[in-house]
């Protein structure tokens, strides 16, 4: 079978109203979270970087920057959203794959409406449509592809991209072939740059990418018509396992967007379980750091794989440290974007509790798992089993939930009516005639901003 052209058959000639009501309401509430998450994440110093070496060279201002009154050209804007969106890693997760889903494609498909008349509905079909691409051909390539080392989100993510922005031009389905093939060409991201500014480039750059890769398309720039399943094409370059089946099956009939998940701790999806056990047992005994003789945690390999860091240095390490997010869980209670500032990963109390933490890799344990057990000087031992992470699909978060969250991350950015008005224009974004109202609406009127 020739995938990349099936795909690319679906994705020009699918219909809006053959989605499920409850998928479109899932694709709200991924994008309110995206939204959420960029504009919370777009005066952090890794955004304030990128804007200060790219800003001089961006041509015509089109598109905003999320949160910020910058507006550059569409390329630029894209770039930027998706790193804004995925600096506090608090962005979606889709589980099967461990793919942040939202950023690469609404990030290219944002920036798109604001340069060219886009509807809410147009709009909505585009991203669940995009996410469905990478979700897709990121289950064909997973686990093998990730665990030699390359970051899924940015692999997978240009597809997703490419996809819903050449949704949006129109795109025949020999150009969208082409499109798929010119993503495939530019897929990138290395899980060696966790923990660095570099991570969040990963979606920015897909996001990126997968645009130009429409754009080219569109003008009938060629590129193979098999960039996907070729024996030298993304699948079988990239990866020692290749399911095509995961790509084309029930295509149509089942959503990937419907499996989204959001985090409700600003880290590593890995580490959630840990710190929702370490919270549980703070809470339930009203721990104090200064009790505990050791924590001990049975954990999935990934967990050390992904998130081993003893000694980090600064926030962004931190958010790949199960010991520091053990040791904050248990100090602070929370693991907000605030628990993973500089300030506190540096913290003496912090510190000290982090060198008490222990973890190691059970093969019983799932990835969803954890087990936390806590030694008190006192000789008692307090232990908590967490089946289910807060914010997995066994316990996922409420919309109330992904509101207060959302209020959160635009707190001290957004006034509390301008963060009201983005709100609702996020949930409504299927109903909107223009979907850059949004965009538009992310800007305070500088009331609220930061210094």
């Amino acid at each position: 079978m020739e995938i990349t052209r099936t795909l690319a058959k679906f994705i020009v000639t699918h219909h809006y109203r053959d989605i499920p009501e409850k998928v479109r309401h899932e694709a709200a509430r991924s994008f309110l979270n995206w939204v959420g998450c960029a504009v919370g994440g777009s005066r952090h110093e890794t955004v304030e970087r990128a804007l200060a070496a790219l800003a001089e060279f961006s041509g015509p201002p089109q598109a905003t920057v999320l949160g910020r009154a910058d507006r550059l050209d569409i390329m630029q804007a894209a770039l930027m959203n998706g790193i804004t969106s995925h600096t506090f890693d608090f962005d979606d997760t889709h589980l099967k794959t461990v793919i942040h889903p939202s950023g690469p494609v609404a990030s290219a498909i944002l920036a798109l409406a604001e340069q060219q008349p886009v509807t809410g509905e147009d709009f909505v079909h585009a991203f669940i449509l995009g996410v469905e691409v990478e979700c897709r051909i990121g289950k064909a390539v997973y686990p093998s592809h990730y665990d030699v080392g390359w970051h899924i989100t940015g692999t997978a993510g240009v597809f997703g991209a490419a996809a819903a922005a050449g949704r949006l031009l129109g795109l025949n389905e020999r150009q969208m072939t082409w499109a798929l093939g010119i993503a495939a060409t530019q897929s990138s991201g290395l899980r060696e740059m966790f923990g660095t500014m570099c991570k969040p480039f990963h979606p920015g750059n897909a996001a990126k990418n997968g645009l130009l890769a429409a754009l080219l398309a569109q003008q009938n720039f060629t590129s193979s018509n098999q960039g996907i399943e070729a024996p030298r094409g993304f699948a079988h370059v990239l990866s020692t396992e290749f399911k095509p089946a995961e790509i084309t099956e029930r295509l149509g009939e089942t959503w990937e967007i419907a499996l989204n998940t959001y985090k409700p701790f600003a880290c590593g999806i890995v580490i959630h379980p840990t710190i929702d056990g370490c919270i549980q047992l703070r809470n339930q005994h009203q721990l104090k750091a200064e009790d505990i003789e050791s924590v001990s945690l049975k954990v999935h390999r990934l967990v050390l794989e992904l998130t081993g860091k003893k000694t980090p240095q600064a926030g962004l390490e931190g958010k790949f440290s199960v010991y520091h997010s053990a040791a904050a869980a248990i100090i602070h209670g929370a693991a907000g974007e605030a628990e993973y500032s500089d300030a506190v990963v540096r913290d003496a109390r912090i510190m000290s509790l982090r060198d008490k933490v222990t973890a190691v890799a059970d093969s019983s344990v799932h990835e969803d798992q954890t087990q936390v057990s806590i030694k008190l000087k006192n000789g008692n031992t307090l232990e908590k089993f967490v089946e289910h992470a807060a914010g997995s699909l066994a316990k996922p978060m409420s919309d109330a939930d992904l509101e207060a969250k959302f209020r959160a991350l635009a707190d001290g950015i957004l006034s509390k009516s301008e963060t009201d008005k983005l709100l609702r224009l996020c949930w409504d974004i299927g109903k909107l005639k223009d979907a850059a109202e949004v965009a538009r609406a992310s800007v305070s009127n500088g009331s609220a901003n930061r210094s």
